[in-house]
């Protein structure tokens, strides 16, 4: 059975309940569920339970040291053009680099096709199906302009299923790979 998987840092529910209450005031957004933040490293799309099972296998292995991070900022994509997603930014980038680097080797060890796409992390927080006003969105990021979030310690990130609905997608955790983690990982595959 295949599974469109992707591989993400979670948020601390501090950090997700203050940035959910600066989430509001621009016309046609599509706010997306707090329950859904997160700071996506791969997405992986599309693979089959073999590919699935050698992507958890090679990411328990993984070895990372653990790192603090903010929220810092706001911004949307696409960078010129008609606003599609507003974002929230992270800082420092540094060591949210140098783990996707380490989460795309797995990926790609695993025969799924390496990303084409530059990486630029960021947390989706709103949607924008008929584009973004453009005043408001200036309005927006002026009055958000000092956004910084408490600091956090990443000392985990996680792989999750996404199945897309007319809503949007359902995310579920699949597993959950930590830096003090040395027990065998749940086959979760093989449900």
């Amino acid at each position: 059975m295949n599974q469109r998987l992707f591989v993400a840092i979670d948020l601390p529910d501090s950090v997700v309940d203050t940035l959910d209450r600066l989430c509001t005031g621009l016309p046609g957004a599509r706010w997306i569920d707090p329950d859904q933040y997160h700071l996506t490293l791969r997405f992986i799309g599309e693979v089959d339970g073999l590919v699935a099972r050698d992507i958890d296998v090679g990411l328990a292995e993984l070895e990372f040291e653990p790192f603090t991070l903010n929220l810092a900022g706001f911004g949307h994509f696409p960078p010129r053009g008609v606003p599609k997603v507003l974002w929230a930014g992270i800082s420092p980038r540094e060591p949210v680099d140098r783990l996707r680097r380490a989460v795309d080797r797995v990926v790609n060890a695993a025969g799924v096709e390496p990303e084409h796409r530059k990486f630029s992390p960021h947390v989706t927080v709103a949607r924008f199906p008929s584009g973004a006003p453009i005043s408001r969105l200036q309005q927006f990021f002026a009055g958000h302009a000092l956004y910084r979030s408490e600091p956090f310690e990443v000392d985990r990130f996680h792989l999750y299923s996404s199945q897309l609905h007319q809503d949007g997608a359902i995310h579920t955790l699949e597993a959950t790979y930590a830096v003090e983690e040395e027990e065998e990982q749940d086959e979760w595959w093989r449900r």
